[in-house]
């Protein structure tokens, strides 16, 4: 019996103040259909903007992780997606009335107990796994980061932390499976050193910070007297020290809580792939910037993994979604360089074109006399121009822009194209398209033959 995909049985709201920006807000978590995943609604904002819990509308990872969509943001919402990912449910529309998720404890056992109180109900459809098939990878080694996903019959993480203190140490923290988020990771709170309290609070980054949402680690030895004067930076009463190397207003929930909230953010931030994953994540000093890059690589695999199931099919029969001649008024190319005769499919996401070839393309006579066969060079420039088709459809004036390649990238070639065939390409966006930059997965297929595959980057540009 496969799994079900799962919502809320009814709505159930938080309400507390934002770690970055201090204001006020209240979250509601209200059931959702079967394939509708998370999405976030700003009530507080006109016409009450959605954004979409993806990896792609990530733009900032500073402290936490943004999303920004339809012109809106909202900030600060691993600890939102962690509970709603480490809880197995599914789809949830989620409403809040201010720019940031409220921090609560700073961990995300508010948002658990609150899941927990609506009620998780399963839906009719089967819960899409992306089975991992082979590993991927994410790494920044001036940072010592690493992210790696392994094949795996089931969700499971590994991390470990190293910041060079004496305090912390190496530390690791693991989740076997998620039926044991809420006990092992759910309720470790974001941490902070205590040296890098006050630079904060100057340049406004924590105004909701307090001493009572975070754990805060004492890296070097440090005076009472700097103790106190931080606390009444943030209005608080005087603490010490404790013999963890944090300051006393909290206790540990466990001596490796900072690794279990990093894997708790990693969590979060792995929601972002926008569907739940089997496999083993393994990661060294994670962070925001490279968990939400490592989601997007996953993203791209994904597509990539679906673009080879469905293999376009061309049908004569059924007029095209643009003939030759509507080709020509959108791409700049002419004979012989115009590689597309008809584009016979096109959404805001995809696009598939063909090309019929004869023995009488200016290449096959040189390219071999003896064995035409169509030149790899040129097989890209056709998934490119179709490509461009898709890119030209999300402007306004087509003809007042073109394509120009930036980047080709993981090329393979797999067969001939060769006089006599039918060449498909079916072209996928990677991801959105920003300051005129555009990446897309391309493939080429002769019937149902793959023949060639690769990514691609191209930069818009306005005609002069």
């Amino acid at each position: 019996m496969s799994e079900k995909q799962t919502t809320l049985q009814e709505a159930v709201s938080l309400s507390g103040k934002g770690l970055h920006t201090g204001i006020n807000v209240t979250l509601t978590f209200k059931p959702a259909p079967a394939n509708h995943g998370y999405v976030f609604v700003r009530t507080d904002l006109p016409e009450q903007p959605t954004i979409k819990a993806l990896a792609e509308f990530v733009v900032e990872t500073v402290r936490g992780t943004t999303l920004e969509q339809n012109g809106a943001r909202v900030a600060t919402i691993e600890h939102v997606l962690a509970a709603l990912n480490g809880m197995r449910v599914d789809n949830v529309l989620i409403e809040i009335n201010g720019p940031e998720a409220p921090i609560m404890d700073g961990s995300s056992i508010k948002y658990v107990e609150a899941i927990k109180n609506a009620g998780i109900v399963e839906l009719k459809e089967p819960r899409d796994y992306f089975v991992v098939k082979e590993k991927i990878a994410y790494s920044d080694e001036e940072r010592g980061v690493d992210l790696m996903i392994y094949p795996d019959d089931h969700l499971s993480i590994n991390v470990l932390i190293d910041y060079n203190s004496k305090v912390l140490g190496n530390q690791y923290a693991i989740l076997n499976n998620r039926k044991e988020f809420e006990t092992e990771i759910a309720m470790s709170r974001t941490f902070v050193f205590f040296h890098e309290l006050e630079g904060l609070k100057k340049q406004n980054k924590i105004k909701g910070g307090d001493l009572d949402n975070a754990i805060v680690i004492l890296d070097r030895k440090v005076d009472q007297k700097e103790i106190d004067r931080i606390a009444d930076l943030f209005n608080k009463p005087h603490i010490k020290a404790n013999s963890e190397g944090v300051l006393s207003n909290v206790e540990l929930h466990f001596p490796n809580e900072p690794a279990r909230h990093k894997l708790l953010d990693l969590m979060g931030d792995i929601a972002l792939v926008g569907q739940p994953v089997k496999g083993k994540i393994v990661a060294t000093r994670p962070g925001h910037k490279a968990n939400t890059e490592f989601a997007r690589i996953i993203r791209q695999a994904i597509k990539k993994a679906r673009a080879q199931k469905d293999i376009p099919v061309y049908d004569p029969n059924v007029p095209p979604v643009f003939d030759v001649q509507e080709v020509r008024k959108r791409l700049p190319h002419r004979y012989p360089f115009l590689m597309v005769d008809k584009i016979i499919h096109l959404d805001e996401d995809s696009v598939v074109g063909l090309k019929n070839l004869t023995y009488d393309e200016l290449f096959f006579q040189g390219h071999f006399p003896e064995e035409p066969v169509m030149p790899g060079v040129l097989q890209l420039e056709f998934m490119a121009q179709v490509g461009g088709m898709l890119v030209l459809n999300s402007v306004p004036d087509p003809k007042n822009y073109a394509t120009y390649f930036l980047k080709i990238d993981k090329v393979k070639f797999k067969n001939k194209v060769v006089p006599g065939d039918t060449l498909i390409a079916k072209v996928v966006l990677a991801g959105p398209i920003r300051h005129g930059i555009v990446a897309v997965f391309a493939q080429a297929f002769v019937g149902n033959k793959l023949v060639v595959e690769g990514e691609l980057t191209a930069q818009i540009i306005k005609k002069q």
